[in-house]
């Protein structure tokens, strides 16, 4: 796919591995609006130029708000990027379940609803995708965040589902599989991290491909171990 002169939706365009993408579409031509919920990070998309939407995807008014915002406007390409983790670790403390909550509705329901909502429309383009950002987690839990990998995994097949049903049609799906990247969420977190540059640019790489699936940096590894053994790479993710 060209992404020069494509209308683009990119949920949470305003920090972390969504900045980037902005970014780097815009420099390969796209006209990119991004979503996020950040003041700070709203303005600043702003004055880089970016048509920036106010949205918290946490509960069914990020949608709604977007929606609006959008109007009749003409997406060629929705990139469903915004996420949250929540605490969930019984070892530590009794979980917050409303964080989990807002963790289920960011990572899966919202993409669920501006996909239900703005396939009408990218079916109308010439040629258009969908992009769901989901996680390494997704194909093999860790111990920790059991809510945010279950999150992952949903949104995972549930990508894997709507390529089947548009399979033939002009709306290509992808799915990106990021491993841990630099950004806010992960900033507690130890081991290697991505930079969130190279993490957009292979989701990039993707998109232009027409890949259906990015598996970038350590997930190659762990998506060939689990096509061996997902056994073992259960074991491997649960170790942490």
């Amino acid at each position: 796919m060209d992404i020069r002169d494509k209308a683009i939706l990119l949920t949470g365009g305003t920090a972390g591995i969504g900045a980037k993408l902005a970014r780097q579409l815009a420099a390969k031509g796209a006209q990119v609006i991004v979503t996020g919920r950040s003041a700070t990070g709203l303005e600043n998309a702003r004055e880089q130029g970016f048509d920036a939407i106010a949205a918290d995807l946490s509960g069914p008014g990020g949608t709604a708000a977007i929606l609006d915002a959008l109007g009749d406007r003409t997406i060629d390409i929705l990139i469903n990027n915004a996420g949250q983790g929540a605490d969930h670790d019984f070892r530590k403390a009794a979980p917050d379940l409303e964080a989990a909550d807002d963790c289920i509705y960011a990572n899966f329901n919202s993409p669920v609803r501006l996909i239900a909502a703005l396939l009408p429309r990218l079916k109308q383009r010439p040629e258009a995708a969908i992009v769901n950002v989901t996680s390494g987690l997704a194909i093999a839990p860790n111990t920790g965040s059991p809510v945010y990998c279950a999150t992952k995994a949903a949104l995972r097949s549930y990508t894997q589902a709507l390529r089947a049903q548009l399979s033939g049609c002009n709306v290509h799906v992808v799915e990106a599989l990021p491993p841990v990247v630099a950004t806010q969420m992960t900033a507690g977190m130890g081991g290697i991290k991505m930079p969130p540059e190279e993490c957009a640019a292979q989701i990039i790489r993707a998109i232009e491909k027409n890949d259906h699936e990015a598996n970038i940096g350590m997930v190659r590894i762990l998506r060939g171990v689990h096509s061996l053994s997902p056994k073992l790479a259960a074991w491997m993710m649960l170790r942490f």
